[in-house]
């Protein structure tokens, strides 16, 4: 089978929810093949090895098929095998966990100076 553009791989193995965003991220550098920026035209193949940066974690996929077609999640391991390092997702989930505000139950919303408070600890310039 012949190669497929890198946009419609990604968008097919589900990296990007559609074909604009990925083409967006390959313009925009976030796509990298061999440490090169690509461009959403570039074909990939059978043994291809991807970097994405998805905001702060940076995504390594080896190209097991070319797909042209969006295929189900349960599909998606024999398209694409994910080589991200753990400490990849732990980065991701720790920052996760560090902007998760926790409230009592029953407690309401905040005030408005709770919430200054709130954006003050966060960093925002509120």
């Amino acid at each position: 089978m012949a190669g497929v553009r890198i946009d419609k791989w990604l968008w097919a193995v589900r990296v990007y929810k559609t074909r604009t965003q990925a083409s967006d991220a390959c313009r925009g550098g976030k796509v990298k093949m061999d440490g090169n920026n690509v461009k959403p035209s570039r074909e990939v193949d059978e043994g291809d090895e991807i970097e994405v940066q998805q905001g702060i974690i940076r995504k390594r996929l080896k190209v097991l098929k070319p797909a042209k077609n969006r295929v189900a999640a349960k599909l998606v391991p024999e398209l694409a095998e994910d080589l991200t390092p753990k400490e990849e997702y732990e980065k991701q989930e720790l920052l996760r966990q560090f902007n998760h505000e926790k409230r009592d139950r029953g407690a309401g919303r905040p005030t408005k100076k709770e919430r200054r408070d709130i954006g003050k600890l966060k960093g925002e310039d509120n």
